[in-house]
């Protein structure tokens, strides 16, 4: 059993007077007649916590004989479905199957395996790994292999292994020593060595780069980021600038990439979906203030202004205030 993941700066807590088997008898009657009642199973699953949604998932089984998971993927349709559908599996569940869709078929999706794999805690990572192999009996290490190559492959393998020191204190002396290393692995030297960027940007805990950052412009004038940038390309450089960001500020990250998949010529819900899913009980009240300092508009009204329908409420239910 995977423990749910939670944080102090969420959208979404536990209700309180929950009732597992009433909630659950709701949503067997909103399913059940002719035609759906989106509104109450709206209602219910953005008002109740992943937990509380297990419990709800149990009462319902035990009632209706079959998955209230199923039972809704046969009753919605499209991103309503998908969305609902992301809101009652357990998070390590949910990044395990994001992670394996994003690897399916051909073609893989880069940046959504860069996205879960930066962003999660070595506890997460764990988790997730632990719940991939339950659903697919196939080891997630193994699967990233076959699906990339190279720095980028090693780098990922290093992420999904959940080795990232989760020490919350930071050691300046470590701190210079690592941005020498760094340095000496790129802008002094001609060719870049890579493994070295590795060793420091897939092990040191968030709070350790920090402090390496900083130590890193003082020694070379520039940002991290622009040595990334300049000595490393492609999926592997992208990884890397993901670090990066999810070190100095993990809310602007997943801002940034909620604006990205909010703008443009047609919305990528996938993203969408999978960003205020996974963040509503972590830290989406701290994105929705990043999104707002980052791009002058609350998050709500972005979505607000990109999505319609029931699936429109129901994202607007997950984000919250229009702040």
């Amino acid at each position: 059993m995977t423990s749910i993941w939670v944080g102090t700066r969420g959208t979404i807590r536990d209700a309180p007077g929950f009732n597992a088997s009433r909630d659950a008898e709701a949503i067997r009657k909103a399913i059940r007649g002719i035609g759906t009642d989106e509104k109450t199973l709206i209602d219910i699953l953005t008002g109740r916590s992943n937990a509380q949604r297990q419990l709800i998932a149990k009462e319902y089984r035990a009632a209706a004989g079959k998955d209230m998971k199923d039972a809704l993927k046969g009753d919605l349709s499209g991103n309503l479905e998908r969305i609902m559908v992301a809101l009652v599996t357990p998070p390590a569940v949910f990044d395990a199957k994001q992670l394996k869709k994003s690897m399916k078929g051909t073609g893989t999706d880069e940046q959504a395996l860069i996205e879960i794999l930066a962003s999660r805690t070595s506890k997460q990572m764990k988790e997730v790994a632990q719940a991939y192999y339950t659903v697919y009996k196939k080891s997630l290490g193994d699967d990233i292999s076959s699906d990339t190559s190279g720095d980028f492959r090693q780098a990922l393998l290093t992420l999904a292994d959940g080795r990232r020191d989760e020490n919350q204190r930071a050691d300046e002396q470590v701190a210079k020593k690592d941005a020498q290393i760094l340095y000496n692995a790129g802008e002094k030297k001609w060719g870049t060595d890579e493994g070295k960027f590795i060793e420091v940007l897939c092990f040191s805990s968030f709070p350790q780069l920090k402090l390496t950052f900083e130590e890193y412009r003082n020694i070379s004038g520039k940002k991290l980021e622009d040595s990334i940038q300049s000595e490393t390309s492609g999926s592997f450089e992208d990884l890397l600038l993901a670090i990066v960001k999810c070190a100095n500020n993990t809310p602007a990250f997943f801002a940034e990439r909620l604006h990205k998949s909010l703008k443009g010529a047609g919305t990528d819900e996938f993203t969408l979906n999978r960003i205020l899913a996974s963040r509503s009980e972590i830290d989406l009240l701290d994105i929705r203030a990043e999104y707002k300092k980052l791009y002058g508009v609350s998050l709500y009204s972005a979505i607000k202004s990109d999505t319609s329908g029931d699936y429109e409420t129901t994202l607007l239910r997950i984000c919250g205030g229009d702040d």
